[in-house]
């Protein structure tokens, strides 16, 4: 008997500022189309190149549907399968034995960004309860964001900036260390409504993306020398006198002494760090001091260097400097994300004493004898993290339980004791929020779980069961967890209910429209745009002119066919992303006899990979540049670039430096 047609409302899940509402089209209990939901503001229909795959992902061959045991050593990715109950029992009686051997603080729940949600993903800390009643460690995701967000919070007092929105209004568009076309295509469909309103479009980019290659002028900026070109254009501004003395005088503080600090950076020494023409320099300095609005975007590449932080933090300045906050599309778009005011409560009084905090981009460093358990979820650290060749030698250790919720089986599945089969987002309940707009998202499940896979709070609820754990709290079900969430009372979430968003899919924070974020002030203590003391410019790792033997600064950009590892295995995608390639200027090439189409190896002191060389202007001299996302088992010689980034913080936050990483090149050997 025919079950009819439906057509479902749900949200993408995964790591990118656009969440894209979409509507699955459900035929005889079967997912067989998906589309992006053409009435949403955002979205407007399109869905991008990797999640147009999304249904064909969720159906693959390769898919884990039941629980399994290693019977392989660490590493083989032998695994047999057992039962639901059999893999509850292990992981009871071992969490049991560590708990009372070693204390809850032996444990580490490692989540990451596989999915954003804030009932299942890491956005509401999905387990944190669980993990609160063991006495587990706490996991500091960081990985992604936090030298920007606190880069930008000591200037502005938060991270959250324009509404990406309101770019469509302005009338000079920075993409700044950005490629939206690759990295939230959707922000381009704004772009382009101020193009036709006579918007000029600058890409500042160490990389001739596609992005640089659609916009009016590139920059080509040496990699983290971001900040002082910042001040550079500051000081033009200067020059020009037209740096806003009223808005400089009511709405900031510190102004005298940042004052002195752009002085110290005139456009002939910016042209020196940054490697830029000081004529290009001048010229947009002047374009800047003389448009209003200018929209800045920036995203997390930017803040991936020793010097991040600073980098948003002298970024963030520049509308203070010009006066554009006071202007819709005027201003700084980084994360929308401190808007979204949840009631994210992951029960802190559920500890019995304070436990410590291990970082998600030390892992390497933090997996030592005292941590007996890794619990990986929405998190694939053998391909993500930093430093993998060490992050392999902890994850080989025999007296580490390891356990992984996973969908596919990744480079980290294969280091696994017991492996749990989790859901996809067509298969469960949650509710998200774009980092990139300012809408709620519901995602409505549109088919049953295939196989005996569960959703991550449906895993923690039977286990918390067989544990024969009491607290009340994790037995909360989905919908609970998300009225609970929206309880906050803030009025930005005024009328926003679990049942209005089931019905519509997405609404509209309470904010204006257009959005004006500071046009009252700013969440600082001042109440100001705060400028600050200190240097206004840190250098990257790779700035220095003294390279040693490895004179090549190495970026690692998001591949425009996987997000993070996601996708890695589809065998299309795969297939468009042509493997592992490195960017080689001619210049660069030539010295190391290098040509189009050969293998080299990629290496520093910490490691190697192997890459296909493509000889290239879209990289300046000195810069290389190798995308993310491919998986080490499926990579020629068995590592990806993580293998030469460096276990190492930025300047805030313990941010990560991906791309502040100096190697050298060699070809391989044929054969």
């Amino acid at each position: 008997m025919s079950l009819g047609e439906l057509q479902v409302l749900g949200a993408c899940p995964l790591d990118c500022p656009d969440t894209c509402s979409w509507v699955v089209t459900v035929r005889d209990g079967k997912a067989v189309r998906m589309r992006g939901n053409p009435d949403h503001p955002y979205t407007r229909g399109a869905l991008c190149v990797k999640v147009n795959r999304y249904l064909e992902h969720t159906q693959a061959p390769d898919r884990i549907l039941h629980p399994m045991r290693r019977v392989g050593p660490k590493g083989s990715g032998r695994f047999e399968r057992i039962s639901w109950e059999e893999a509850l029992e292990e992981i009871s009686v071992r969490l049991r034995g560590i708990i009372d051997e070693h204390g809850g603080e032996a444990i580490w729940p490692y989540i990451g960004t596989g999915t954003l949600g804030y009932i299942q993903g890491s956005e509401g800390v999905a387990g944190r309860r669980f993990w609160n009643v063991l006495g587990a460690s706490k996991h500091f995701l960081n990985i992604c964001s936090t030298a920007g967000n606190v880069g930008l919070s000591r200037t502005n007092g938060t991270a959250g900036g324009m509404d990406p929105e309101t770019f469509a209004l302005s009338k000079l568009i920075l993409l700044w260390g950005t490629n939206t076309l690759t990295s939230g295509h959707h922000l381009w469909k704004f772009i382009q409504d101020a193009r036709a309103a006579g918007a000029h479009v600058v890409a500042i980019d160490p990389i001739r993306t596609r992005t640089a290659e659609q916009a009016d002028e590139h920059l080509p900026i040496r990699p983290g020398t971001d900040a002082a070109l910042a001040l550079g254009l500051m000081n033009v501004v200067l020059s020009e006198g037209m740096e806003d003395r009223d808005y400089l005088e009511n709405h900031t503080s510190g102004w005298e002494g940042f004052r002195e600090e752009i002085l110290r950076y005139p456009p002939e020494r910016v042209a020196e760090i940054t490697g830029l023409p000081e004529a290009d320099i001048r010229a947009l300095g002047v374009r800047l001091a003389h448009t209003r609005p200018t929209g800045i975007r920036a995203t997390m590449g930017i803040q991936r260097h020793a010097g991040g932080g600073t980098a948003m933090r002298t970024i963030a300045a520049i509308p203070g400097v010009t006066g554009d906050w006071r202007h819709p599309g005027g201003g700084v778009a980084y994360s929308t994300s401190a808007y979204i005011h949840l009631n994210i409560d992951t029960r802190e009084d559920l500890l019995a004493e304070p436990v410590r905090q291990l970082t998600m981009t030390r892992l390497a460093e933090g997996l030592d004898a005292s941590v007996k358990c890794l619990w990986v979820y929405a998190a694939n650290p053998m391909g993500s993290t930093s430093d993998q060749n060490r992050i392999r030698e902890k994850l080989l250790r025999e007296d580490l339980f390891t356990v992984v919720m996973e969908q596919f089986p990744t480079d980290t599945v294969d280091y696994a004791d017991i492996v749990l089969p989790a859901t996809m987002q067509i298969e469960h309940t949650d509710l998200h929020a774009g980092y990139g707009h300012m809408y709620l998202m519901w995602n409505e499940p549109a088919v049953e779980p295939p196989g005996e896979c569960l959703s991550t709070m449906e895993t923690f609820r039977r286990l918390a069961r067989h544990m024969g754990l009491t607290e009340p709290s994790l037995y909360d079900s989905d919908l609970e967890l998300a009225e609970q969430l929206l309880a906050s009372g803030h009025p930005s979430l005024e009328g926003i209910t679990v049942d209005r968003l089931r019905k519509e899919g997405w609404v509209r924070l309470n904010v204006p429209q257009p959005f004006v974020p500071f046009a009252d002030g700013f969440p600082t203590p001042s109440g100001r745009l705060e400028f600050g003391s200190g240097p206004a410019y840190v250098p990257s790792h790779t700035a220095s002119a003294e390279r040693g033997p490895y004179p090549l600064a190495l970026i690692t950009p998001a591949a425009h066919t996987f997000l993070n590892t996601i996708f890695g295995n589809n065998p299309e995608l795969l297939r468009r992303s042509k493997g592992p390639r490195i960017l080689v200027n001619p210049v660069d090439a030539a010295q190391r006899e290098l040509g189009d189409g050969q293998r080299v190896r990629v290496f520093n002191a910490g490691g190697g990979f192997e890459a296909v060389v493509e000889v290239s202007d879209r990289v300046q001299p000195g810069v290389v540049a190798s995308t993310k996302g491919h998986w080490r088992k499926l990579s020629s010689g068995g590592a990806t670039v993580n293998a030469v980034v460096e276990e190492r913080d930025a300047d805030m936050g313990r941010g990560a430096v991906y791309h502040d990483n100096l190697v050298e090149l060699s070809a391989c050997a044929p054969g």
